[in-house]
C-alpha cells in the first residue's frame, strides 16, 4: 500500500493536505501489461535520443516527455557540443515541453530518461512539477533518484514525483557501457 500526498487547497497561509491510500494490487494485470508496454515504447524513443548524443561523442543520455499519450518534447545530452553545463537531456526536454504546453508547470507529464538524473536535473524535474519519471539505468556515482539520494521524492519539498526504474535496463546500460569502453580505448591509443 502506498500513500500519495495531495495538496488540496491553500487556506490563507496554511496548506491543507490529505493523504490518499492506493493499493497497487487493485491495478489489473492487463492494465499493468499495457503500462509496461507503453513505458518500453517511450523508453525506446529516449534511447533514440541517446543515440544522437552518442553520434556527437557525448555521453549517450536521451529523454522524452509524454503528455496524454503523446511525446511533446525530446532531448539528448549536448554538454560538450554546446559548451554548456546546462545542456543535459532532461533540461533541454523540459524547456521544449514548457514551450509546447505554454506553462512551466508540467503536471500530468511523464519523463522517460535513459540514465538516472543528476542533482541539477532532479531539481528541475521537481520544480517543473513533472508527475512521473521513468528511468532506464541507475547512476551509482551521481544519481539523485535513489542511488545517492532521492530528490524526486523528498517529503520536505512541495512536490514529489512518482518514480519507476529499470525500464529497458539492459539496453540503456549497454549503450552507456559501450560508450565509456570506446572512450577508454581511444584514450589508451593516444597515450
Amino acid at each position: 500500500m502506498r500513500r500519495l500526498l495531495l495538496v488540496d487547497l491553500f487556506a490563507g497561509n496554511r496548506i491543507i493536505l490529505r493523504y490518499v491510500k492506493r493499493r497497487s494490487s487493485q491495478i489489473c494485470a492487463t492494465c499493468k501489461e499495457k503500462r509496461m508496454n507503453q513505458e518500453e515504447r517511450f523508453m525506446r524513443e529516449a534511447l533514440r535520443q541517446a543515440k544522437k548524443a552518442y553520434a556527437l561523442e557525448e555521453v549517450p543520455i536521451g529523454c522524452v516527455i509524454e503528455y496524454e499519450g503523446k511525446i511533446i518534447a525530446r532531448g539528448y545530452n549536448r554538454r560538450n557540443t554546446d559548451k554548456n553545463t546546462l545542456a543535459h537531456a532532461e533540461l533541454l526536454a523540459i524547456k521544449k515541453a514548457s514551450k509546447k504546453l505554454g506553462d512551466w508547470r508540467l503536471e500530468g507529464c511523464t519523463m522517460y530518461i535513459t540514465l538516472e538524473p543528476c542533482q541539477m536535473c532532479a531539481g528541475a524535474i521537481v520544480q517543473a512539477r513533472i508527475s512521473r519519471v521513468v528511468v532506464g539505468s541507475m547512476n551509482p556515482k551521481a544519481g539523485c533518484a535513489g542511488s545517492i539520494l532521492n530528490l524526486l521524492q523528498m517529503p520536505q519539498f512541495n512536490h514529489q514525483v512518482e518514480l519507476t526504474t529499470g525500464v529497458l535496463l539492459e539496453e540503456c546500460s549497454a549503450m552507456l557501457s559501450g560508450f565509456f569502453r570506446e572512450l577508454r580505448e581511444k584514450k589508451g591509443k593516444n597515450h
